[in-house]
């Protein structure tokens, strides 16, 4: 996996912090904090994934819940497009599908609403981090599953020495997947 812009990883690199043992120990964990507190790494950011929808040809763009709402709301804002949430079981008003999917301890269960998308809309599906590929892989079907098709997937951060790609890739369905930081 290389990352397609150098310059911009290294920006946004250097504004994410590591947080050692959190949230237990022998987790290394990436706050985006600092990144999203500096006007020109978030601008930056914001501007990336606006471009990445447009060259894809979204018409919507789809935030997972939570940290991916911060960075897919704005880039659709920059990008004239509509924003879409996949939220945390039990969280969005009316009528829902569900999907599930395997934690590391557990599952869990995200959900988008049913009157999200017209039919054969395509979605930019933005979130922060690829780890295990778990959320990824259930937002994808969810999104397949209410109608429209994934014009593309970009994370913020990859992180690469787990099998988050590989879990991924079936579910994309010829999506690109795009990682501007790979960790």
């Amino acid at each position: 996996m290389t990352v397609s812009d150098p310059a911009l990883a290294e920006l946004l690199n250097s504004r994410i912090r590591d947080v050692p043992d959190y949230p237990k120990p022998g987790v290394l964990f990436k706050d985006i904090a600092p990144l999203l507190a500096d006007a020109e790494a978030f601008a930056a950011l914001v501007d990336a994934l606006a471009s990445r929808a447009k060259a894809h040809g979204a018409t919507k763009v789809v935030g997972l819940e939570a940290r991916g709402f911060v960075l897919a709301a704005p880039a659709a804002y920059a990008a004239g497009l509509g924003f879409v949430p996949i939220r945390k079981k039990g969280k969005l008003p009316g009528e829902v599908y569900g999907r599930s999917y395997e934690l590391e301890y557990g599952s869990a269960t995200l959900e988008v609403q049913c009157d999200a998308f017209e039919p054969g809309e395509k979605v930019l599906v933005v979130d922060d981090v690829l780890a295990t590929g778990g959320t990824l892989s259930a937002s994808l079907d969810l999104v397949r599953q209410a109608g429209a098709e994934p014009a593309g997937v970009v994370v913020l951060m990859e992180l690469g020495f787990l099998p988050g790609r590989d879990r991924l890739t079936e579910h994309l369905g010829g999506a690109p997947l795009e990682t501007l930081v790979l960790v």
